[in-house]
C-alpha cells in the first residue's frame, strides 16, 4: 500500500486551497493509496532554511539537521511513496509557510556539487497546488520556476492552478468596499467552475498514485 503525504501550506481550513487537497487525496485513496496530512499554519513553531549546512556533512547527506514543526513533514516525505501540497497565491507568491517547507526540502538534497548537483536518493511523484483570486494563467511562469527545482531535487512535480476563487461566502458584510471584485461572477465560478477543478483535483490524485 502506497502512503500519500499531503500538506496543506494555507491557514483557510474549508476553503480552496484545502477543498482541492482534500479531493486529490480522495483519488489517491481511491487507488489505495493511505494519506498523511499535515497543516503547517498548526504546527509546532519552525523556520525556513537556516543555512547550518548540516545537511552537507556526509553523516547526515540529504536530512535536514533542523529539529523543529517541520522535522516530522520531512521525515514523513522521505518515507512516502508521493506528496501533494497546496498553497494559496499572497502577494503575488507562495505562503511563507509553503517557503519554509520549500526551502528545507529542496536544499538538503542540494550537494554543490557539479557532477552531483542533487543527493535525493528517494524521488517521489509530487503534486503542486496553488490556488488564487487572479486569473489561472496570470502566475504560471512563478508556478513553473517551482515545479522545475522540486522536480530537479524533489521529485518529479505537476502543477495544477484554480484561479479568480471566491475568498468569502458574502463579500458585502466587509468593513469595506472590495470593488475589485464582482462578488456575483465570483460566486458564479465558484458555483459551476470550482467544482470541475475539484473532479480535476480528484483525478491528478488518482494519477500521482499511479506514477512511478
Amino acid at each position: 500500500m502506497k502512503k500519500i503525504v499531503a500538506v496543506n501550506a494555507g491557514p483557510r481550513l474549508g476553503w480552496n486551497t484545502d477543498t482541492l487537497i482534500k479531493e486529490a487525496c480522495k483519488g489517491t485513496e481511491e487507488e489505495g493509496a493511505v494519506v498523511e496530512r499535515y497543516d503547517l499554519f498548526r504546527l509546532e513553531k519552525y523556520t525556513g532554511c537556516v543555512s547550518c549546512f548540516g545537511c552537507k556533512k556526509e553523516a547526515h547527506k540529504g536530512h535536514c539537521v533542523v529539529r523543529d514543526g517541520l522535522t516530522p513533514v520531512l521525515d514523513a516525505i522521505r518515507e512516502a511513496d508521493g506528496l501533494i501540497i497546496g498553497s494559496p497565491n499572497y502577494l503575488s507568491d507562495l505562503t511563507a509557510s509553503f517557503h519554509a517547507l520549500y526551502e528545507r526540502l529542496v536544499f538538503q538534497n542540494l550537494t554543490y556539487n557539479q557532477e552531483n548537483p542533487c543527493c535525493n536518493t528517494h524521488p517521489l511523484p509530487i503534486l503542486l497546488i496553488m490556488t488564487s483570486n487572479a486569473p489561472d494563467t496570470m502566475y504560471l511562469d512563478l508556478l513553473k520556476g517551482y515545479q522545475n527545482t522540486l522536480s530537479r531535487f524533489a521529485g518529479p512535480t505537476e502543477i495544477f492552478v484554480s484561479g479568480d476563487t471566491l475568498q468569502l461566502a458574502d463579500y458585502s458584510r466587509t468593513d469595506w468596499e472590495w470593488s475589485m471584485f464582482d462578488p456575483e461572477a465570483k460566486k458564479k465560478r465558484h458555483e459551476t467552475i470550482f467544482p470541475e477543478e475539484r473532479k480535476k483535483a480528484f483525478e491528478l490524485g488518482r494519477e500521482l498514485v499511479k506514477r512511478d
